[in-house]
């Protein structure tokens, strides 16, 4: 509804990137750059100052964006006063998770929510945890779910649920008879890890600085990009691992992994993190709602 040239220069103004513009709004970057050049030929002067590879906001982009904040902010504010009368959820988001909640908890979630409101799109970025964070810092997406601890003050971070982080090693090895295992013995076997930056790999370093029995240095066999590549390699006999007790559920089934609870235990949080805003669109309050009562059922169901 709102000017769609506005729309398009709001979100290059905000990335301070003509390709991550494109990215987020779904559309090519020639198809920005022309949204772009015309608003610039609407006030006919450039909003953009352009050099090595690098943009900046001129002195008159600076004040277009700065109004198109409070034009959006009161676009929201009118949106949501007319779905309060009429009762519709409807729009678009963006979205984003980490790899382990992407993969294993998402897919159910927003099933269930489209099935509830087949008017709303939502695309799905997956990134590690690390990059989710920097989506929403730059306001890439609207929300993002991550698995690891949020650093940044700025942003409103709310936990969903209590994940829990198990070894896992091939039925044929060693420590497979265990029910439960010292994180020291289990670092006397080669360990397969997420990358740098994958909140897995991040609550899994913390867990082990705390202990004072980890004297030993972690014997990284390699580092793998997602938790399905790394069950496969554990399956494989190339070494152990943590994870979360949630994507092993089908290996179990199997009987391909062995899960050995850790001593001491290890949790992390699933958490929602968003900006600070002092009006959303009612969709995105309707999916934050939707979301934190399934985490509860979750959270019901696993006590």
């Amino acid at each position: 509804m709102a000017d769609r040239r506005l729309q398009v220069f709001h979100t290059v103004a905000r990335l301070l990137s003509f390709t991550k513009a494109a990215e987020t709004l779904h559309m090519t970057q020639p198809a920005v750059t022309f949204q772009v050049r015309q608003l610039e030929e609407h006030f006919n002067t450039r909003l953009f100052d352009r050099t090595h590879n690098r943009i900046s906001l001129t002195e008159a982009g600076r004040v277009v964006y700065a109004s198109s904040e409070r034009i959006f902010e009161l676009y929201a504010e009118m949106e949501n006063a007319v779905r309060e009368i009429t009762g519709e959820i409807s729009g678009a988001l963006t979205i984003g998770a980490s790899t382990t909640i992407a993969e294993y908890m998402l897919p159910t979630l927003l099933g269930d929510f489209k099935e509830r409101y087949p008017d709303v799109t939502i695309h799905l970025k997956v990134a590690n945890s690390e990059g989710i964070v920097s989506m929403v810092e730059s306001n890439a997406i609207d929300l993002g779910i991550v698995e690891a601890p949020v650093a940044n003050k700025n942003l409103v971070v709310e936990v969903c649920k209590q994940d829990q982080l198990v070894a896992i090693v091939p039925p044929d090895h060693p420590l497979a008879a265990l029910e439960e295992v010292e994180v020291k013995r289990l670092l006397e076997y080669p360990f397969i890890c997420r990358e740098e930056g994958s909140g897995t790999r991040e609550v899994i370093s913390d867990y082990l600085q705390i202990q004072p029995s980890c004297n030993t240095a972690l014997k990284v066999a390699m580092e793998l990009g997602s938790p399905e590549a790394i069950k496969g390699a554990v399956e494989a006999g190339m070494g152990v691992s943590v994870v979360s007790r949630a994507t092993i559920q089908k290996e179990l089934r199997l009987g391909t992994l062995v899960a050995l609870q850790l001593s001491p235990p290890l949790e992390r949080p699933f958490s929602f993190v968003h900006q600070k805003q002092k009006f959303r669109l009612r969709v995105m309050e309707e999916l934050l709602e939707f979301a934190r009562e399934y985490c509860h059922r979750q959270s019901e169901h696993a006590t």
